[in-house]
């Protein structure tokens, strides 16, 4: 007996058929040589060409936030801010006025005595930094932009009464709502066409 095991016949059989399968042909489907290339390289390129035509054409998203002009219309109060009854509808009409005309609004209470002197300070504190218009009510207030105004020729002042003595600055004497509105309307806008 010899020590070759025998394979088994299953095994030889299988082995058989791999032996006699002719080589491997292409199915008549297919194309020829060079051509699955050049479909995947132009479907490449359209699908390119989309996305790239797509990110053009995509409309810009709207601003978040304003965009202001250079320029700033201040509001001096009295120690109570904004919601003294006599600031509140001045400082109303300045933010309505803001929106349409793209400048900028703030206001500064005067803390502390409500003196001339004291709120002169604060008036140079508006006309030195980058405000072009400030609106003062209150009497202090007034009395401190009348006292301060020649000093800042550059700078226009409204008060909300009282009397002008110098050319930069406009008395609005009527405080009816509606007439306030207008009259500080009209000088913010002016404001915003000097800036721009």
């Amino acid at each position: 007996m010899s020590n070759r095991v025998r394979p088994r016949p299953a095994a030889a059989n299988r082995r058989r058929r791999l032996q006699k399968l002719p080589p491997r042909r292409r199915p008549a489907a297919l194309l020829p040589d060079g051509w699955p290339r050049r479909i995947a390289l132009a479907a490449l390129g359209f699908l390119l060409a989309a996305v790239a035509t797509t990110w053009m054409l995509w409309p810009d998203p709207e601003p978040r936030q304003r965009e202001y002009l250079n320029a700033t219309a201040c509001l001096l109060t009295d120690h109570a801010g904004v919601s003294d009854d006599a600031a509140k509808p001045v400082w109303a009409a300045m933010q309505e006025a803001s929106v349409s005309s793209l400048v900028k609004v703030q206001y500064l209470a005067v803390n502390g005595p409500q003196t001339v002197d004291n709120a002169r300070n604060h008036v140079a504190s508006l006309a030195g930094s980058k405000c072009g218009l400030v609106i003062a009510t209150g009497p202090a207030q007034i009395d401190a932009v009348v006292a301060a105004a020649p000093a800042y020729p550059k700078v226009r002042f409204v008060t909300i009464g009282g009397s002008a003595t110098a050319a930069n600055i406009t008395v609005i004497s009527d405080s009816a709502a509606d007439n306030l509105r207008t009259a500080l309307k009209h000088e913010v806008t002016a404001l915003a066409d000097s800036a721009s």
